[in-house]
């Protein structure tokens, strides 16, 4: 009668472990199909939050620039400019009376457009001129900011004289000497290339570093006026 008690009791415990086990497993399966089910949500949930943003991304026209930077010079506090070169950097003073040159210029250097951009056209004692790049990085950060131009603000009083940052007129179609907003030029003439007054808007002025910039100006080019070496801007920032 003791044995019969004894294998009773064995086998009504071995039947409560395996019926734990069983829910256990259970519970174990229900847990990855409900994590599987939740990451195929989140990815959704990501994927449309990502086709909303490149909606509702903002980028420049030839419709809404004029008034973009207008407004956008009203609110900017910064006056100067620091651009970091691979031969040393300098330091630009930008003029508050030409908003939308002014405004554009720190729009790109906030957007880090500048960046790893290069001074791909040097003219020996005239200018050098740089925001332009061979590789595809460039192309897709113009891509993303939008495609606009700029009109010429030349009647502001200032002059191309040396060390005067002014904006190249784009190579579109162009009568009006409308400017090529994600470039600009330096003045290296002693003491000017007043020759430019008038056609092209000059927008602030070197006040530090101009030893820099005649450096870079003394580099070898090819036929083009291309450095024969990359000279990059390694950072730009305002303040």
């Amino acid at each position: 009668m003791l044995r019969l008690s004894i294998s009773f009791i064995t086998i009504i415990t071995l039947f409560f472990f395996t019926a734990c086990g069983n829910n256990s497993n259970v519970k174990k399966t229900n847990k990855k199909v409900s994590n599987s089910k939740s990451k195929e949500i989140d990815s959704a949930v990501t994927v449309i939050e990502s086709s909303e943003e490149i909606e509702n991304e903002f980028v420049l026209t030839e419709e809404n620039a004029i008034d973009f930077f207008f407004e956008y010079a009203k609110e900017v506090k910064e006056t100067k400019a620091k651009l970091t070169t691979s031969l040393g950097s300098f330091t630009i003073e930008l003029y508050d009376n030409v908003p939308y040159h002014k405004g554009n210029f720190i729009y790109l250097i906030k957007e880090g457009y500048f960046d790893n951009t290069q001074f791909h056209r040097i003219v020996g004692d005239f200018i050098i001129q740089g925001g332009n790049s061979d590789d595809k990085q460039t192309s897709r950060k113009r891509r993303k900011i939008g495609r606009y131009l700029l009109p010429p603000d030349t009647r502001k009083g200032h002059k191309h004289h040396r060390g005067t940052i002014s904006m190249p007129s784009s190579e579109r179609d162009n009568p009006h000497k409308l400017a090529s907003p994600y470039e600009f030029f330096i003045v290296v003439t002693k003491p000017g290339s007043y020759h430019l007054d008038g056609s092209y808007t000059p927008f602030g002025r070197v006040i530090e570093g101009m030893d820099v910039v005649d450096k870079i100006n003394q580099v070898d080019v090819d036929d083009g006026d291309w450095p024969m070496r990359n000279i990059y801007i390694l950072k730009a920032e305002v303040f």
